[in-house]
């Protein structure tokens, strides 16, 4: 009996999907979910509309804060970017989180890129999350090795480890931080690793000392010289004195 009513549920529902496919109730893509079937506009509307909607509200944020916004742009993947100057790192996110048409109350990231031929060679990258809204929006701002950047940790407090981290990864310092100091580096370490002039090797090695029975600093030092390999064999040593491995 319980097969028999389910058999007679599923006729229903297969009647009812058809005369809403008749009628053109129905329209668009259709996905299966179980016994329902669901229908969604197409990604190239979806994609349409959010970009619409962005390049909205990056008018709307030019106009609000001239004073701080000087570029916005909506990239191929539908992605708000907004270029402020460095004075207004705390206007502008105390606005994207406070205002009603915001709600950006999420830091969710936080980080730099170095570009050594610029002159201001950091670009500093705020990437927020508007809950309520469903959307993000990623400001950027921009500084040099001398000039510091207002911390955002009064405005949100998941900014305070993120900021250690891109001070002690490019030296980029800021202004108001309660504890800035180096989060993934040991004590004493000298230089910052992601800037692009700092060399792959580093400055300094560290190894275990069985004399002295601990972890121990030293200056680096290479076994082996710097070789200049050909491209055609990479085991090729072409220095002076070297000796030079046949091709097969």
């Amino acid at each position: 009996p319980r097969s028999s009513k389910r058999i007679g549920q599923t006729k229903m529902l297969r009647t009812l999907v058809q005369a809403a496919r008749t009628s053109g109730a129905l329209f668009g893509p259709r996905r299966s979910m179980g016994m329902y079937l669901v229908s969604t506009p197409p990604v190239t509307e979806k994609l349409e509309v959010v970009r619409a909607r962005l390049d909205s509200y990056a008018q709307y944020l030019a106009t609000a804060l001239p004073k701080w916004v000087q570029a916005t742009q909506v990239t191929g993947a539908g992605e708000l970017e907004v270029l402020i100057s460095p004075s207004g790192v705390i206007p502008v996110l105390t606005f994207l989180r406070d205002h009603t048409t915001g709600q950006f109350k999420s830091l969710s990231d936080l980080t730099a890129v170095d570009v050594p031929t610029r002159k201001n060679r950091f670009e500093v990258v705020y990437n927020l999350l508007s809950v309520a809204n469903n959307t993000r929006i990623r400001v950027k701002t921009y500084t040099d090795e001398l000039s510091p950047l207002d911390s955002a940790v009064p405005v949100f407090n998941a900014a305070n480890w993120y900021e250690r981290e891109v001070w002690d990864m490019f030296g980029v310092y800021f202004q108001g931080h309660p504890d800035l100091r180096r989060i993934l580096t040991d004590y004493g370490f000298e230089g910052h690793p992601f800037r692009k002039d700092f060399p792959l090797s580093g400055f300094v090695e560290v190894r275990y000392d069985d004399e002295k029975k601990h972890v121990v600093v030293e200056p680096l030092e290479l076994a082996q010289e710097f070789r200049k390999f050909e491209l055609d064999s990479p085991w090729d040593q072409i220095q002076a004195g070297g000796t030079k491995t046949p091709s097969v």
